[in-house]
C-alpha cells in the first residue's frame, strides 16, 4: 500500500485531472442518485470508494476527503491525523517522528501539490476537524449533495 500511496503523490497531476472529470460525471448523475435515494446508494458507493481510494491512497474513509487539496496524500495517514500541515516533529530526512520508516504525509502532500495547478495554494485552505460521524460514509456522494444543494 505504501508504494502505491507514494506513486499516487508522484502522479498527483494526472489523478487530480481524472478526479475532476469523475466529479463532473457524478454531478451529471445527480438526478439518478436522487431518484434511487442517497440512503440506498450509500453502502454500495462507499464500498467502491473504499476499495479504489484504499488501494491508491491508503484511504481511511473519513467521509471528508481532501485529497485534491493535499497533493493526493491523505492526511488521515498521519499518525497524529493532522489535517492542516505537519507537526513540529518532522525529521531532517523528511520522515515522520512517530513512524520513522514512513515519509511525513505533509512533505508528500506538498510535493504532490506542486504537481497540481493551484495545488500549493489549495493547501493553505484551513481544513476543519474531522467529523467522526462521517467515518465510513462516501465523500463522493457528499460532494454531489453539497454541489447540487441536495444536502
Amino acid at each position: 500500500m505504501y508504494a502505491l500511496r507514494q506513486w499516487s503523490v508522484r502522479h498527483a497531476r494526472g489523478l487530480n485531472a481524472f478526479y475532476r472529470g469523475f466529479e463532473r460525471s457524478l454531478l451529471a448523475m445527480q438526478g439518478v442518485f436522487r431518484a434511487i435515494g442517497y440512503e440506498r446508494l450509500e453502502r454500495p458507493v462507499a464500498a467502491v470508494e473504499k476499495t479504489v481510494k484504499g488501494l491508491l491512497f491508503d484511504c481511511r474513509m473519513c467521509g471528508q476527503c481532501v485529497l485534491s487539496s493535499t497533493g493526493m496524500s491523505c492526511p488521515m495517514n498521519c499518525p497524529k491525523t493532522l489535517r492542516n500541515g505537519p507537526c513540529g516533529g518532522v525529521r531532517a530526512d523528511n520522515r515522520c517522528e512517530v513512524k520513522p520508516e514512513m515519509m511525513c504525509v505533509w512533505v508528500q502532500a506538498y510535493r504532490g501539490s506542486e504537481r497540481i495547478p493551484g495545488g500549493v495554494e489549495a493547501m493553505s485552505a484551513v481544513q476543519f476537524a474531522v467529523d467522526h460521524r462521517q467515518q465510513g460514509h462516501s465523500s463522493w456522494l457528499r460532494v454531489v449533495r453539497e454541489k447540487q444543494g441536495a444536502a
